[in-house]
């Protein structure tokens, strides 16, 4: 053979060979940990000085996912990372390279509010293996921690979880880096049998592409954000080990409490209240957790968002931030229709235990609740509220199996209110499925029983058992071009979950969603990340309910919103869509025909304006009340703001959502809502934070339809100090005035919670 054709083969198979390995590399790099020496502690500063920084293998092949996947980090952006493995944790060296260190994004801010506007490292850890579901913990360049849980089978992020993690930042001329720690205890895990642990890094680079980088090869094709986590190589022996460590936890809590009621017509009343309280975990070894609570006092030290809600007949749910239910909320993994730990309002105690094996999990709560809260009886055309002003015992047994792909569960929940009020339970069984990379499939069925009845003056007693069914089937499909999801349910009109939140019962409902993915696009005048167009709809159609006077098959709702969605730079996102509806407001009504256009835009303008987003929805607005149509639209805009004074770091966040429908000339009704909230951070551990609501509804008089004038205005404002160290020692001072018109309804309140872990 010529020499030329033997030398230009020689190249072809070396450049062949090269090619092969710098495409292989990333799939088979895996995190590898440094095993330390007994009673060997890393100093938690940030500063990776130590010797067993030096001696740990590293960890580079980073690639990028936002705003464009399959692409190698920008360049001077390296990113590695460090495991090491002491004897009761992990500790994570992460070092983050910046060729632009000045523009480094490090604010203070609450707890759980790093977002993507700042710079932040992120570890994900799945200690069960499975990628079904993984702890997350956020630490941002100041210091600051987010943590929570990560659910493969809906995709979603859960920020209200919170662990025992600590974590120290060093500034540095080149970027930064960040040491954190991971007590095996905090980390939740099978005895025996369990898979090697797996781990993701991520690296939020806020500049004006707004990049995220990952240490494992994940593409948006992904169904899962966890769907690549990578074994940790070198860790068997200490996992092992850690699996029969215990963990005995006590936390005394003590709040003193003073408050002062007026109202028109009613003399003052004064309370003044000392409570003692306490959380108890125990943890015997890795895959038992034992958690009881006495007396707890559940006050909120932030309060709940205001929401518009004086053009809907149905209950609005609110997001549950209280430490005792969100112990392992990936094994209870439900719908709000089949859990709702917020329903729970006042619990005088509660126990529970979470138990995990290699292929299964099961959680068991039950709690004495006090009373004070509402009990929901939803219909077609809206949810009936009565209060719950008696005592009742509320109780939850979840379990799971895994086989492979396939997980199936079972649920149990009770709610009794003694023998003269009744009690309502639900059972049930459910199916996950994901068949292959692209698709997931679920299925649902619970089924209750209910004998808590309420008489017509809104007293609870108890009544003749009426039963009723929740089925649901849910398909998911993604890959690079298409996603289509798909739910179908049926709600039979007796079906009631006590320890659940069902708004509407009594219908059968199929909701689809298909989405084009185009990529890269041209879009508004700029340069798209990524665009989409969609076509989403939602048809709502009664079952027949002779007692309650409902036909069957009459439309409640009919949607369909074609719609463009969009994100580009400067973390901007948004959407704009026509919304062709039509809705039934009472049963036998008309079915009102709605034509409106909506949109949404936010992006991220300035450091120091880290989110400024905004909705309009303007057209045709069905009246709920009047039963017609009126033309009028509803929105928000909301704007948050950080920055620094004096060196203490500051927040503002506001947002004002405000609707309202005219008809025949003039405006019949207006809903409002505003809230303001500040935060003085002194330190990360130290921070004043004032929170201002307020919302006024009016509506006008309508003798015709026999619809009397009405207003209502309602403000809060609320001051509190608060000195928090890790999730053991917390101490609260604060003051909350509130009042409501008309009625002249005034309250105060003082008070005082400290909180230390022994």
């Amino acid at each position: 053979m010529h020499p030329i054709w033997t030398l230009l083969r020689c190249a072809f198979a070396a450049a062949l060979m090269l090619f092969l390995a710098a495409w292989a590399a990333p799939a088979l790099a895996q995190p590898r940990a440094l095993i330390l020496d007994p009673g060997e502690r890393i100093a938690l500063d940030g500063r990776l000085d130590e010797s067993a920084w030096q001696r740990a293998p590293l960890h580079d092949r980073f690639v990028q996912y936002l705003p464009l996947d399959r692409q190698p980090p920008p360049a001077g952006y390296r990113t590695t990372v460090q495991v090491l493995a002491e004897r009761d944790a992990l500790v994570l060296g992460i070092r983050a390279f910046d060729p632009a260190p000045q523009q480094i994004r490090a604010p203070l801010t609450r707890r759980d509010q790093v977002k993507r506007d700042q710079d932040f490292v992120a570890v994900l850890i799945d200690a069960v293996g499975d990628r079904r579901a993984a702890q997350f913990v956020r630490v941002n360049a100041a210091g600051v921690l987010a943590d929570g849980m990560y659910i493969a089978a809906g995709d979603s992020e859960d920020f209200a979880p919170d662990f025992d993690v600590d974590a120290a930042v060093q500034r540095l001329p080149d970027g930064y880096s960040v040491e954190l720690r991971l007590p095996f205890i905090a980390l939740r895990y099978p005895h025996e049998g369990g898979a090697p642990w797996r781990l993701m890094v991520a690296r939020s680079v806020p500049r004006a592409s707004s990049t995220l980088l990952l240490s494992a090869p994940l593409t948006k094709d992904g169904l899962s954000f966890i769907a690549e986590l990578q074994v940790i190589e070198g860790l068997d022996a200490v996992a092992e080990q850690a699996r029969a460590h215990s963990l005995l936890w006590f936390r005394p809590e003590l709040t003193v409490r003073g408050t002062r009621e007026r109202a028109a017509g009613r003399p003052p009343r004064r309370d003044e209240e000392v409570s003692l309280g306490a959380e108890f975990k125990w943890r015997p070894r890795a895959d038992w957790v034992i958690d009881a609570t006495l007396n707890p006092d559940f006050s909120q030290v932030e309060l709940d968002a205001p929401q518009l809600a004086g053009n809907t007949r149905f209950a609005l749910s609110v997001p549950e931030k209280r430490p005792f239910f969100l112990e392992s909320t990936d094994v209870i993994d439900q719908p709000l229709a089949g859990f709702y730990s917020r329903s729970v309002t006042d619990p005088r105690y509660g126990l529970r235990a979470t138990w995990r094996a290699p292929k299964a999990d099961a959680t068991a709560l039950t709690l004495r609740d006090e009373g004070g809260g509402l009990v929901l009886r939803p219909g077609p055309f809206g949810t009936v509220v009565y209060a719950q002003d008696g005592r009742s015992q509320a109780t939850l047994l979840r379990a799971r199996r895994h086989e492979g792909e396939i997980t199936g569960g079972v649920l149990l929940s009770d709610r009794d209110y003694g023998a003269e009020r009744g009690r309502n339970t639900v059972a049930g069984v459910d199916l996950y499925w994901a068949p292959n990379a692209q698709d997931q499939l679920r299925a649902r069925a619970l089924g209750s029983r209910t004998s808590a009845t309420f008489d017509a003056q809104g007293v609870a007693v108890a009544g003749p058992p009426e039963r009723g069914r929740w089925i649901e089937l849910r398909w998911n499909r993604r890959n690079n071009d298409w996603i289509v999801n798909l739910d179908l349910d049926d709600l039979s009109p007796r079906f009631r979950n006590d320890n659940g939140f069902v708004e509407q019962a009594g219908v059968r409902r199929i909701e689809a969603e298909v989405i084009r993915r185009w990529g890269e696009a041209q879009a508004f005048g700029f340069d798209a990340h990524e665009f989409e167009t969609y076509v989403w709809t939602q048809q709502v159609a009664t079952r027949e309910d002779a007692a309650a006077g409902v036909a069957g098959n009459q439309m409640v709702t009919r949607r369909w919103h074609p719609g463009i969605w969009f994100a580009g730079p400067l973390n901007s996102e948004g959407w704009v869509q026509l919304e062709l509806d039509a809705q039934r407001a009472r049963p036998g009504g008309r079915l009102h025909g709605t034509r409106a256009v909506a949109a949404q835009f936010g992006f991220n303008p300035a450091p120091w304006m880290p989110r400024a987003t905004a909705e309009l929805n303007l057209g045709d607005m069905v009246d709920v009340e009047a039963d017609r149509v009126g033309r009028g639209g509803d929105g928000f805009v909301e704007v948050i703001l950080r920055g620094s004074i004096a060196g203490l770091g500051v927040e503002s966040e506001q947002k004002l959502q405000h609707a309202q429908i005219a008809h025949g000339g003039r405006r019949v009704l207006t809903d409002s809502a505003a809230r303001w909230l500040g935060v003085l951070h002194f330190s990360a551990r130290d921070s004043l934070r004032a929170v201002w609501q307020a919302s006024r509804y009016r509506r006008a008089a309508d003798p015709a339809l026999s619809i009397a004038q009405a207003r209502e205005d309602l403000r809060t404002l609320s001051v509190v100090f608060q000195h928090r160290v890790g999730l053991g020692r917390n101490l609260s001072v604060g003051v909350t005035h509130s009042r409501i018109e008309p009625g002249r309804e005034r309250k105060d309140e003082v008070f005082v919670k400290a909180a230390f872990a022994l």
